[in-house]
């Protein structure tokens, strides 16, 4: 019988130590009846040995020969151009590709008959996908950094503690965006004690936020407390001035908070502005922003840099923190080897790997490439 062999490779982007592959997953894809390669070295940023992956049943190869020889080449990042030169006809790559972003990488890969299979694609509103989906477990990863980092930088007490020299008070922590990674730097700061409000543009996550015991904040204009600002059970499209008055409001509760952790990102795009250089200026000294959505691209924040962080003039400190998983390379790439599993687990079958189009997880994932 047909096995499908993978091979886990090192990662090359400046500043990624994640790995596709932990040892635990290597045991897991064994017993499934695949071969693992792992390319040496790999897993040496999240401090995985390549004896800890020979113990777990993995071959630990060079890289030329894990080219050669598997079936599906596993990464987490997009590749460089030398790894991607390096694909061959037939393989298939796996890993979170960002296609929107790269799609001249993606387009060039297709055309040399490499198939691409993009994590990043993976529709979240499929139940029997959520073990598959990596982004989800990764922004698990970053909020929770993002508000061990906060707390790090700011030069206060996160609780309120009563001591002998008198009471601190509790810090105010602000978190803008209250998805997967939101929701766990709302979690994470509550746990260290501080006094959290979260905002997102959804209602619906008013629930989300106050069962972790944060407040939601509320930022309505006064138009839309009449009688009339409804019709038909829609809500109408606010004015210019209401849209006004609602980014006041919230330019207010930022400059009064002690830590700011933006969270919004869209797939492909630029993130939304949420922070102007005005309301920065406007924040007390000793403030703290942390950009969870800083990228190449841009940020929640002005002016904001991956993995860049600036003390502004007015003594409010800017952290852009856009590779927050990568700081926690070892639960991350855990975390991000299991989404791989339970993908090749779906993906493999009678030891073949299966690119079903008709599948709706896996065309999701190939996003549309040429047949």
């Amino acid at each position: 019988m047909a096995t499908v062999t993978v091979g886990a490779v090192r990662e090359r982007a400046p500043g990624e130590r994640r790995v596709a592959l932990v040892p635990e997953a290597v045991t897991l894809l064994r017993r499934a009846g695949a071969d693992v390669l792992v390319e040496t070295g790999a897993g040496s940023g999240a401090w995985f040995t390549d004896a800890d992956y020979t113990d777990a049943g993995a071959t630990v190869v060079p890289p030329d020969e894990l080219y050669a020889r598997a079936d599906a080449v596993l990464c987490v990042a997009p590749p460089d151009p030398e790894t991607a030169e390096a694909l061959r006809p037939g393989q298939t790559l796996i890993g979170l590709l960002e296609p929107l972003r790269h799609p001249d990488l993606v387009a060039g890969l297709h055309r040399r008959g490499v198939r691409t299979v993009s994590l990043d694609l993976l529709p979240r509103t499929l139940s029997r996908a959520q073990s598959m989906d990596a982004l989800t477990s990764q922004a698990n990863v970053a909020g929770y950094k993002a508000a061990l980092l906060a707390a790090d930088t700011y030069d206060r007490f996160l609780p309120m503690l009563t001591t002998a020299a008198g009471t601190m008070r509790p810090a105010q922590v602000l978190v803008l965006g209250a998805g997967v990674a939101g929701l766990q730097a709302v979690a994470t700061a509550r746990r260290l004690g501080a006094v959290v409000t979260a905002y997102d543009v959804r209602p619906a996550s008013r629930g989300e936020v106050e069962s972790l015991g944060a407040r939601f904040l509320d930022i309505q204009s006064p138009a839309e407390e009449e009688p009339d600002a409804r019709r038909g059970g829609y809500a109408r499209e606010l004015t210019s001035e209401e849209q006004q008055a609602q980014r006041a409001a919230l330019d207010a509760h930022i400059a009064r908070s002690d830590i700011v952790i933006t969270t919004a990102q869209v797939p492909g795009r630029k993130p939304p502005l949420l922070v102007t250089s005005a309301v920065l200026d406007r924040m007390h000294p000793g403030s703290v922003v942390v950009d969870l959505a800083a990228s190449e691209l841009g940020g929640n924040v002005e002016d904001s840099e991956p993995d860049k962080t600036d003390i502004l003039p007015n003594g409010v400190t800017l952290v852009g923190a856009g590779h927050l998983p990568s700081a926690m390379a070892t639960a991350a790439s855990t975390a991000y080897a299991r989404n791989l599993v339970a993908l090749l687990r779906h993906l493999v079958r009678d030891g073949a790997l299966v690119l079903d189009p008709d599948d709706e997880i896996t065309s999701a994932l190939l996003g549309g490439e040429p047949s």
